[in-house]
């Protein structure tokens, strides 16, 4: 299942864009990132396996760069140096008109909130002490929506939250007249987006060096 390079390429844009980093630039095959973490200082993106990727994973020897490509692991980890270890496996997936199911009132004891700065939008569901129990951002850089930091704090799982934040993230989405939106997933992830409408793109496998005091 190989990637749309232009569905890459927006959900790269959209992906820089919700983190608030510089805009990607292209270059010798990929989409370099600067994040400028700790912990992530660099990441390249590329569409699908090629010997670019290669390329680039031989010339880079420190850790906290990572290599994010469109492709199985089958077809990435066995063109690296060992240094390079393969991370956990992600999807990209798309969603092609509405949602499947209806918006649903929050549990008692919680409120949502959303903020908008820069271009991107928040959404934060908030419990009775005003801490954020879940949260998710999208960006608008194209034709796609592109959905970003999805997540739901583990004292407040299972009670549907997760599936709000991507409801009113979509009905902001729908504000704006997208069609259609982007997201990559973790197996968690795919398990609640899955029975909303979102449908499997490609395979997104992440390679780094790990950190020797790690």
């Amino acid at each position: 299942m190989k990637a749309d390079p232009a569905i890459v390429r927006i959900w790269v844009e959209g992906w820089a864009l919700t983190r608030q980093v510089a805009p990607p630039v292209f270059e010798n095959g990929g989409y370099r990132v600067e994040v400028g973490l700790p912990d992530q200082l660099r990441r390249y993106v590329f569409s699908g396996y090629s010997d670019c990727v290669r390329q680039h994973a031989e010339a880079i020897s420190e850790p906290a760069i990572f290599l994010k490509v469109c492709a199985p692991p089958e077809f990435v980890q066995p063109n690296l140096p060992a240094r390079w270890h393969i991370q956990s496996p992600a999807f990209m997936m798309l969603l092609s008109g509405r949602m499947q199911g209806e918006t649903t009132s929050l549990p008692d004891g919680y409120v949502c909130d959303h903020q908008v700065y820069d271009g991107v939008t928040i959404v934060n569901i908030l419990d009775r002490d005003g801490e954020i129990a879940a949260t998710g951002r999208i960006g608008f850089p194209g034709d796609l929506a592109v959905y970003d930091r999805i997540s739901t704090h583990e004292n407040h799982r299972r009670k549907g939250l997760g599936r709000s934040v991507m409801k009113r993230l979509e009905m902001l989405s729908r504000e704006k007249g997208m069609q259609r939106a982007a997201l990559v997933a973790t197996p968690d992830g795919r398990a609640l987006y899955e029975p909303l409408g979102w449908q499997l793109h490609c395979l997104y496998t992440t390679a780094v060096i790990p950190n020797a005091g790690a």
